[in-house]
């Protein structure tokens, strides 16, 4: 028997399990949200919410005003303020109409009144689970700022995206770094995160502390399965970069597609600190107490990543393929096993940054995809395969995205992240921590 002939049942038997590995995972991801959207179907009503308050009466809530929800199929609802001038009109899910709301002026109490101009009717839209409906009651007293006045809120917001932008872009990088595969899959791991803490906080009740870390886990699992059942086997092979390049691009559209077929294409959100109540920090800006958590924990998850490369065994490994993976291996370095184990933790980190966005962006099937292109900005702006640079790269774009909304409309905010990407690369093409490098 020839050695060619002796070796494909081998390779055979080695791509075996990784194969059957990938398989369950797909099983497993079909199931998992086959589930999600049974709970979802099970779970369809709707819930207009507001809160009255009197601006004329230093914003004391409005009891007893009755609240009026009117559906284009028919459906009618009525619910009255609270103590705390709070109202929920509950609309079951049979009912899939368009809501009017509207609220009984007679009903307010003697000295309240609707604000000059402000509509007594409102037609919210959207498809979201929870319905707002504010309605403007006493005199317009709000102190009309200029854009200047904005930018300490525009820092700060600039500063959390940033960070939690750096978990996605450090896991890039180092993908990137260890085997040089610009991977465009990238950002629907940042989207698996998302989705994994949504199922386990709505589906399946877990706090959403324990769904995040949940996500972690099963992100890293999903990292470790993309390389075990796709990109080592390429490797093996020898599939050039370009190659496998595009075999991560048809990747991203596969999990994409997976990802709206289940989720249906809505906009979901968490149970819990979707929308925490802010507090004043100085009169410069409003904070939450869910994005100093998150800024805390992206950050001490940044530092421990950096200090494990730059002093554990496995992080002086991981630096060594980095920077020659022949030289590496010649020095008994597994390179394989490096490579794997930067997946695992690649995929780790961007599921905590997709767990973190569901937040504010809510979790949808496009969510990885709408920062996939400010990811890549990040790393170039920092430097390819720059550890630094990533972090870097992702506080500069995360400040520049938000502060842009200052001269040009928000809607192109993300545009002007591409306008400074170019920049970069037409005056420093190897990033602002980058290595110059001579190709060829």
């Amino acid at each position: 028997m020839s050695p060619s002939s002796r070796r494909a049942p081998q390779e055979a038997r080695r791509r075996g399990p990784a194969v059957t590995l990938l398989l369950l995972l797909a099983t497993s991801l079909f199931a998992v949200l086959a589930l999600s959207g049974t709970a979802q179907a099970a779970d369809g009503d709707r819930t207009v919410v507001g809160t009255l308050r009197n601006s004329a009466d230093d914003n004391a809530p409005v009891p007893g005003v009755t609240v009026n929800v009117e559906s284009s199929d028919g459906g009618q609802y009525t619910a009255e303020s609270n103590e705390e001038g709070r109202f929920e009109v509950a609309v079951p899910a049979a009912d899939r109409g368009t809501l009017t709301v509207s609220l009984d002026t007679d009903t307010l109490p003697d000295g309240v009144d609707l604000r000059e101009g402000a509509p007594d009717t409102l037609r919210p839209t959207g498809s979201l689970s929870t319905v707002t409906a504010n309605f403007a009651l006493g005199p317009d007293d709000r102190q009309v700022s200029t854009k200047w006045d904005q930018v300490p809120q525009l820092l700060y917001n600039g500063l959390l995206f940033g960070i939690v932008l750096s978990l996605g872009a450090l896991g890039l990088s180092m993908v990137f770094g260890t085997t040089g595969l610009t991977n465009f899959a990238h950002g629907e791991l940042v989207t698996f995160g998302a989705v994994m803490t949504y199922m386990g906080n709505r589906v399946f009740g877990l706090p959403i502390m324990v769904a995040v870390l949940m996500a972690v886990v099963l992100s890293a699992g999903f990292g470790w399965l993309n390389d075990k059942g796709l990109w080592a086997p390429l490797r093996r092979r020898g599939t050039g970069l370009i190659a496998m390049m595009i075999v991560s691009i048809g990747l991203q559209f596969l999990l994409r597609n997976l990802y709206q077929y289940f989720t249906g294409g809505r906009a979901l959100t968490y149970r819990e600190y979707v929308t925490p109540a802010g507090q004043d920090a100085f009169g410069l800006f409003t904070y939450t107490t869910r994005d100093i958590v998150i800024i805390l924990v992206s950050l001490l998850t940044l530092i421990a990543v950096t200090l494990a490369l730059q002093f554990t065994r496995l992080g002086r490994a991981t630096r060594a393929v980095s920077d020659n993976p022949a030289l590496a291996a010649s020095t008994g370095i597994n390179v394989n096993r490096v490579i794997t184990t930067v997946w695992i933790f690649g995929a780790a980190l961007a599921g905590l940054g997709g767990a973190f966005l569901g937040f504010s962006q809510s979790v949808t099937y496009q969510l990885g995809a709408q920062v996939l292109l400010l990811i890549f900005a990040a790393t170039c702006v920092g430097g390819l395969g720059s550890i630094w640079g990533a972090m870097l790269g992702s506080i500069i774009i995360g400040l520049f995205v938000e502060t842009s909304t200052l001269l040009i409309p928000s809607e192109l905010k993300y545009a002007g992240a591409m306008i400074l990407l170019i920049v970069v690369l037409l005056f420093r093409p190897q990033g602002l921590l980058g290595r110059a490098q001579r190709i060829g």
